[in-house]
């Protein structure tokens, strides 16, 4: 209809082009309004302040920089920079596009800076991940005495600048001066929503809910903020519960909302609470849109169902890069890299284009399965693709690969050549590396890099300790370990969880809280006593650093997280439960002693073992592991 008026028209003045074009923008037909911006120009109508506002809103939603520069070009040539109108619209677009410091720019030279203005500013800064900035520049506005109060989208943004960064002493701040202000927050499901969200990602869940059952109408994002909120900090029944109230209301729960939820249990490699979330998923609307879907794959992968997962991408309508992404990663982390590299090239059959987290999926599967020929091709083909511009991450992968070939000065050459700048990442690569080949002079010179770069880092002193230890360096292993103990370092605790009969039992390394600890021990020291007698089996002491006695690092080494989890499998099912498979399920890395261990037990018990670590799945059968012992 609007068309019908607008081409009636006998003649059309800026104000008609610009309606029609807000028109589009508001429908959501971006390209329409950029398309009809560009017809107006070549009939000689100058834009005025909307039109250029209208479109370069288009542009930020968009993402389309290019053309975004093309009209900010053409508001300096006659004159509209300055207006205020354009200048916040210019802060919008250069935020949305990922060119923060150009909207900064802009922001700095709008002299008669409105609400909107600020509150353009303050969003992008959250957008780039600048939380902090975003908090000193509603500081600024503050001492700038603008006429207008803060509002709703103004708070909002700053609740997620603090929830983003984890700033809980500036979100408390913000809530209070809510209060103080009057500002009556279970009226504003907007606002409500962004403390629970907020507290939630501080870990403060009793303030999260207090702020949740305050809020009159309650949105999709609060709920599902909430019930991610108790299945991150492992509190499953409290989060199935609410999602069964949420499903009570009536509510259209949203693709979100259940890919976020099943998304959890994944990582946590629940399986049973996966399968109620998928049996509930497949009931409603939502649940059948490609991300839930993918999601329900990527639960299965992480849960070491490899063929159900399988089965449920060849059931999938719809995929895209994700779906195939999850799928790659899946292959790689279980040790299939040919299977990785076949899917991948089945992906682009279909023409679907990968994107950089594709390429990264499978450079990595190749790295885990050694294939150094394929990753070398990949690569090859990733630097030649058109828009996607290789990240360290991937150098990475290369560097790994370039590594089990023993290649480490090739690898070496390659972080010193690479056209970006190395992060801590690919040098902790290649000093792993350097362990595994036994390179201790270039493992000094990874070291003292990774020490400057990153000394605040307990893993970089953990890594040299275990370079020089295995080496036999016993001194240089000694002062890697004290420095760090000086600088007030800890690493990350070691925590493994294993689901027996419905219940899943955590372990952290160390702990005794276990009611069935003692159990636990005699179980593990009766696996010993076989390993020793039948295998020869002797525990890696060397790779327990602690300057104690044996005996004690024998003990150390039996109160790892994972050994409990077995333990306590084997302790509740007995040592012969041949042709059964105990999962187990752990946050860091494997270590050497206990990958011994579980190798030696798989022959012994015939029973098989999967076992998840930060970085991939060892299956052990019959005295051998799926990784080839390089980890």
């Amino acid at each position: 209809m609007a068309y019908k008026v607008f081409d009636s028209m006998p003649e059309r003045n800026v104000v008609s082009w610009s309606a029609l074009m807000s028109g589009h923008v508001l429908n959501g037909d971006l390209k329409g309004s950029l398309s009809l911006f560009s017809e107006m120009g070549r009939q000689g109508i100058y834009p005025n302040e909307f039109t250029f506002s209208t479109n370069l809103k288009a542009c930020g939603l968009l993402n389309a920089l290019e053309k975004g520069l093309q009209i900010h070009g053409f508001c300096l040539k006659i004159g509209f920079e300055m207006m205020v109108e354009v200048g916040n619209s210019l802060v919008d677009m250069y935020s949305k596009c990922g060119r923060i410091n150009e909207a900064e720019k802009v922001f700095r030279r709008i002299v008669d800076r409105s609400l909107i203005s600020w509150n353009a500013m303050i969003a992008g800064f959250v957008h780039a991940g600048y939380g902090s900035k975003a908090l000193d520049t509603f500081g600024m506005m503050q001492e700038a005495n603008i006429k207008e109060r803060p509002d709703e989208f103004t708070l909002t943004s700053l609740l997620k600048a603090c929830s983003s960064t984890g700033m809980i002493y500036a979100g408390k701040q913000i809530h209070g001066f809510l209060v103080r202000s009057g500002f009556h927050c279970p009226s504003s499901a907007t606002i409500t929503g962004s403390l629970v969200d907020l507290y939630v990602k501080c870990g403060y869940l009793f303030s999260a809910r207090k702020a949740f059952d305050q809020i009159k109408e309650k949105t999709m994002i609060s709920w599902s903020s909430l019930i991610l909120g108790y299945a991150q900090e492992g509190e499953f029944v409290e989060a199935m519960g609410l999602f069964k109230r949420l499903q009570e209301l009536n509510s259209q729960i949203d693709s979100f909302a259940l890919s976020s939820i099943i998304g959890v249990f994944a990582d946590f490699a629940l399986l049973r609470q996966g399968k109620q979330m998928q049996a509930l998923a497949v009931k409603l609307p939502s649940g059948l849109e490609t991300s839930v879907l993918n999601s329900v794959v990527d639960m299965y992968l992480k849960c070491g169902l490899v063929d159900e997962a399988e089965k449920c991408f060849a059931e999938m309508q719809l995929k895209d890069v994700i779906s195939w992404t999850v799928v790659i990663t899946g292959y790689g982390k279980h040790g299939l890299g040919k299977k990785s590299v076949r899917i991948f090239y089945e992906m682009l059959r279909h023409n679907i284009e990968p994107d950089e987290v594709c390429y990264l999926a499978v450079l990595s599967a190749c790295s885990h399965s050694g294939m150094i020929k394929e990753g070398e091709e990949l690569f090859s083909k990733l630097l030649e693709t058109h828009g996607i511009k290789p990240r360290v991450e991937h150098y990475a992968c290369v560097v790994d690969l370039l590594g089990r070939a023993g290649r480490l000065k090739e690898a070496k050459h390659l972080i010193d050549t690479m056209p970006i700048k190395p992060n801590v990442g690919i040098w902790q690569t290649l000093l792993s590396l350097c362990r595994v080949h036994g390179d201790i002079e270039l493992g000094k010179e990874v070291g003292k890099i990774l020490l400057r770069i990153d000394a605040k880092n307990p893993a970089n002193y953990v890594m040299m300790s275990n370079l020089y230890g295995q080496a036999g360096y016993w001194n240089e292993q000694g002062n890697a370990r004290e420095l760090g103990n000086i600088k007030g370092l800890k690493k990350e605790a070691g925590m493994s969880w294993v689901e027996i009969e419905r219940e899943v039992h955590f372990f952290r390394s160390g702990e005794d809280s276990h009611p069935l600890t003692p159990v636990i021990q005699e179980t593990l020291k009766e696996a010993e006593r076989r390993l020793r007698e039948e295998l020869g089996y002797v525990y890696g002491l060397k790779h327990e650093l602690h300057d104690i006695d044996d005996e004690s690092k024998e003990e150390n080494l039996r109160a790892h997280s994972e050994k409990l989890a077995i333990g306590l499998a084997l302790a509740t099912g007995g040592l012969n439960q041949k042709g059964k498979t105990i999962r187990v399920f752990k946050n860091l890395r494997v270590c050497v002693d206990c990958h011994e261990f579980i190798k030696g037990l798989s022959k012994i018990t015939k029973i098989a073992y999967v076992v998840r670590d930060a970085v991939r799945f060892h299956s052990f059968e019959d005295g051998c592991c799926s990784c080839g012992d390089y980890w």
